[in-house]
C-alpha cells in the first residue's frame, strides 16, 4: 500500500509538473539569442513563429477559387490591422509570447506603445525612431540594437503571458516588422518591462559580447569534445571521406583553411568543391552544398562574421550544432585541378537523448519548386515533416544592375494557404532597407557582396531566437520580380533542422549549373565626375541618406546619393573636394522622378545657376548635365548646400538624387 501511495505520488509530480508546462525567465529568453543547441530540439505543438508587418493587403488568398489575387502588390509601407480615432493598430498578439525582432525603414519620432498582459500603461513607449537608436535602455547593446544598410533593427526579446497589443501614433513612419514567437498554452513566460534587473541586464550585456565577437563557438568548449584536423589533397573528379564517426554524438564545429585565387578562379573553386554529411547511415545526405555557400556567402571568398557562419583571414567557420548517431562527411572536387585545404571538425557528446533532436539540413538549389500559381513568389526551401527553419543565404547574378529586390518573404507553415509570416521586401528581411548596397556585418544578417547591386549580390540572414517551427511542413519563398531572362539569377542555401521521418528532396546539383552562368561586369562613369554617392555628409536636418543603385548608362557609377523621408525645409550639406584651386564652369546631374521635390541648391553659400530644381518626372530619368554657374574655388573641401524648398502640384514627395558634380577648368585667355 506504501508502495502504490509513493508511485501514485511520484506520479502526481510528473502530471503536475507536465501540466504546468515550461517556465523561462527574462535570462532564460535571453539566453536563446546565442544558443545555437537549443534549435535542434523538435518544436513542441503550439509554438509557431510569426510576424506582424506592413506588407500591401491587397495581396489575398481567394478560398473560394483557390487563387492568389495581387500576390505581387507592392505598396508594403502602411500596412496596419486597423484604426482607432488617430491610432494605428499593427499588431494585436495572444500569449504566451516572445517578440524577438523589430525592423524599420523610416521610423519618425510619433511614439509605438506595447500593451502587454491587459495593462493600462504601454510597457514600452517611445518614439518609433527611439526604439532604434540606442539610447533607451535596455535598447541600447550594439549587437542587438543597430543600423545596417539604412535598416534598423532591434533584437531584444520582449516577453507577455497573455496578449500584446502594438499601436503607433499617426504618421509614425513607414514599414515594420514584429517578429515574434507564440508558445504552449501553458508556458509560462515573464512580462516584459523596460527596467530590468541587475542579473538580466548582465545576462543582455553577455549576449551582446557573444553576438559582438563571431568567430567562436557561442557555447564555449564543452566537456569531452574531441577536434579533429586533416590536410586534405582532392585530385580533380575525386571525392574523399572526411570522417565517418558510428557514436551517437554531435558536430559543433566545421573548419576550412586554403589558398583561395582570386577573382573568377575563386568564385568557380568554392563552387567546384562540395560538402557532403549524411547522418545515421541515410541514403541521401542531409548536408550538401558548394563549399563556399555552406559557410554562407557566395561566390567566392568574401570576408565576415556573424553567429553562427563566417569567412575570415584564418579561415571559414561553422558553429552549427548537428546531432546525429552516425556520420559520414565527405568532400568533393569537381574542378580541373588538385585542391590542397586544411579540413577541422570538433565532436563532442550529447546533452540530451538523440530522439529530441532533429537532424541539421542544408541545401543549394537554383529554381526548384517553383509554383506558376503563386507568382512573383522564389521558392526558397519546401519541405515535410517536424523541424526548424533556421536561415538562409541567397546568391544573386544580377549584370543589367538596378534594384533587385522588392520581393518580401513569405513563410506558409503546416499547409497554411496564408502565409504567417508576409515580409515587405528582399533588403528588409535581410535586415537593411532602401535597396542600399552597403556591405555590412552582424551576427545575424550580412551582405557580403552587393557591386553596387550590379553584377553579384550576396545576403544572408539567420533565424536564431526567432527561428520557424513547423509540426509538419514548411515552405519559405522570397518574391523574385524579375524573370531569368532579364538575365537576373537566384541561388539559395537554406539551414534547418528536421525529424528522422521528414521528407528533404533536394538532390545535388551537377558543377554545370552551379558555375559558368555570370561574366565580367563594366560599370559605366562619366569621366571627371565626382560622384555624389562619394561625398561626405557634413550636416542634415532630417531624413535619411543612402546610395541608390541606378541602371543603365544615364547615370555615373550607376549609382546616386539618395535623400528620403525630408520635407520642405530640410537641408542637406555635403563635403564637396576640390584637387586644385582655380575657376570652375559647375555642373551637376540630378534625377527625376514622380516623388521627388524641388529644391534649391548653393555652393559656398552662392545659389547654383538654375536653382530651384523642380525633380518632378512622371517615371524615373536623369535631368542631364545642368549648368550650374561659374565659381571660383580653392583646393580643399567646399560646402555643396541642397535645400527642400516644396514639391510640383502633381509629385508624391520630396525625395532628392544627386548622380555627380563636375568642375570643368575654366580657361583664361591673353
Amino acid at each position: 500500500m506504501k508502495k502504490a501511495l509513493v508511485v501514485s505520488a511520484c506520479l502526481m509530480i510528473l502530471c503536475v509538473a507536465v501540466c504546468e508546462g515550461k517556465a523561462f525567465t527574462y535570462s532564460d529568453l535571453i539566453n536563446r539569442l546565442t544558443d545555437l543547441e537549443q534549435l535542434a530540439v523538435l518544436p513542441e505543438e503550439g509554438e509557431k513563429c510569426q510576424q506582424a508587418a506592413s506588407w500591401d493587403r491587397a495581396s489575398m488568398y481567394d478560398a473560394a477559387t483557390g487563387e492568389y489575387v495581387n500576390w505581387g502588390a507592392n505598396s508594403d509601407g502602411t500596412g496596419i490591422i486597423r484604426r482607432e480615432g488617430d491610432a494605428e493598430v499593427f499588431a494585436e498578439i495572444e500569449g504566451p509570447a516572445v517578440i524577438w525582432r523589430i525592423w524599420s525603414a523610416a521610423p519618425t519620432a510619433k511614439h509605438v506603445k506595447i500593451y502587454l498582459d491587459g495593462a493600462d500603461e504601454p510597457a514600452v513607449d517611445l518614439p518609433f525612431a527611439a526604439y532604434f537608436d540606442g539610447k533607451h535602455a535596455p535598447f541600447t547593446r550594439e549587437a542587438l540594437v543597430h543600423k545596417t544598410a539604412s535598416g534598423l533593427n532591434n533584437y531584444t526579446p520582449i516577453p507577455f503571458q497573455k496578449s500584446c497589443k502594438i499601436v503607433a501614433e499617426k504618421g509614425w513612419g513607414h514599414y515594420y516588422h514584429f517578429t515574434y514567437t507564440t508558445y504552449p498554452k501553458d508556458t509560462k513566460l515573464p512580462t516584459f518591462s523596460m527596467k530590468l534587473t541587475g542579473a538580466e541586464s548582465k545576462a543582455l550585456d553577455r549576449a551582446n559580447a557573444i553576438l559582438t565577437n563571431g568567430g567562436s563557438d557561442p557555447a564555449g568548449k564543452r566537456d569531452e569534445e574531441k577536434t579533429i584536423v586533416q590536410d586534405i589533397l582532392l585530385e580533380p573528379s575525386e571525392s574523399q571521406s572526411i570522417l565517418n564517426w558510428d557514436v551517437p554524438a554531435a558536430l559543433t564545429a566545421i573548419k576550412v583553411k586554403m589558398d583561395i585565387p582570386d577573382g573568377d578562379e575563386a568564385y568557380d573553386l568554392l563552387r567546384d568543391i562540395t560538402l557532403s554529411i549524411s547522418w545515421d547511415a541515410e541514403k541521401n545526405p542531409s548536408v550538401w552544398a558548394p563549399l563556399g555557400d555552406f559557410f554562407g556567402t557566395a561566390p567566392g571568398e568574401n570576408h565576415y562574421r556573424s553567429l553562427p557562419l563566417g569567412m575570415t583571414d584564418d579561415g571559414f567557420y561553422g558553429y552549427w550544432y548537428m546531432p546525429f548517431k552516425s556520420a559520414d562527411i565527405y568532400l568533393r572536387n569537381d574542378s580541373e585541378k588538385p585542391v590542397k585545404l586544411r579540413f577541422e571538425v570538433t565532436v563532442a557528446p550529447l546533452s540530451r537523448p538523440i530522439e529530441q533532436l532533429g537532424r541539421f539540413h542544408v541545401k543549394w538549389h537554383r529554381d526548384s519548386d517553383l509554383d506558376p500559381g503563386r507568382r512573383p513568389d522564389w521558392t526558397m526551401l519546401k519541405t515535410k515533416g517536424r523541424g526548424r527553419f533556421c536561415g538562409v543565404m541567397l546568391h544573386l547574378w544580377h549584370p543589367r544592375g538596378g534594384w533587385w529586390g522588392e520581393g518580401d518573404e513569405k513563410f506558409f507553415i503546416d499547409g497554411e494557404k496564408f502565409p504567417s509570416t508576409f515580409g515587405t521586401g528582399s533588403e528588409d528581411y535581410f535586415g537593411y532597407a532602401w535597396g542600399n548596397p552597403a556591405l555590412f556585418e552582424n551576427c545575424y544578417h550580412n551582405q557580403t557582396i552587393s557591386m553596387n547591386n550590379k553584377g553579384h549580390i550576396s545576403v544572408n540572414r539567420w533565424h536564431i531566437g526567432d527561428n520557424v517551427p513547423f509540426m509538419n511542413s514548411f515552405e519559405g519563398s522570397i518574391e523574385k520580380y524579375y524573370p531569368n531572362n532579364r538575365p537576373n539569377l537566384y541561388a539559395c542555401t537554406s539551414y534547418w533542422y528536421l525529424d528522422r521521418k521528414g521528407v528533404d528532396h533536394y538532390k545535388p546539383v551537377p558543377v554545370g549549373e552551379r558555375t559558368g552562368y555570370w561574366w565580367p561586369i563594366s560599370v559605366y562613369r562619366v569621366k571627371g565626375a565626382i560622384e555624389g554617392e562619394k561625398l561626405r555628409i557634413l550636416h542634415k536636418t532630417g531624413g535619411n541618406t543612402t546610395t541608390q543603385a541606378l541602371s543603365g548608362k544615364s547615370s555615373s557609377n550607376e549609382a546616386q546619393l539618395w535623400w528620403t523621408g525630408g520635407k520642405p525645409q530640410d537641408v542637406l550639406e555635403l563635403a564637396l573636394p576640390v584637387e586644385e584651386s582655380g575657376t570652375f564652369a559647375v555642373k551637376v546631374q540630378l534625377t527625376k522622378a514622380v516623388d521627388y521635390g524641388i529644391v534649391e541648391m548653393y555652393l559656398d553659400g552662392k545659389k547654383m545657376h538654375g536653382s530651384p530644381f523642380d525633380l518632378f518626372n512622371n517615371g524615373v530619368v536623369a535631368t542631364g548635365e545642368l549648368d550650374a554657374g561659374v565659381f571660383t574655388l580653392t583646393k580643399g573641401e567646399h560646402k555643396l548646400r541642397i535645400e527642400i524648398v516644396g514639391a510640383n502640384d502633381k509629385a508624391k514627395g520630396y525625395l532628392f538624387g544627386l548622380d555627380y558634380v563636375k568642375l570643368d577648368r575654366e580657361t583664361v585667355s591673353d
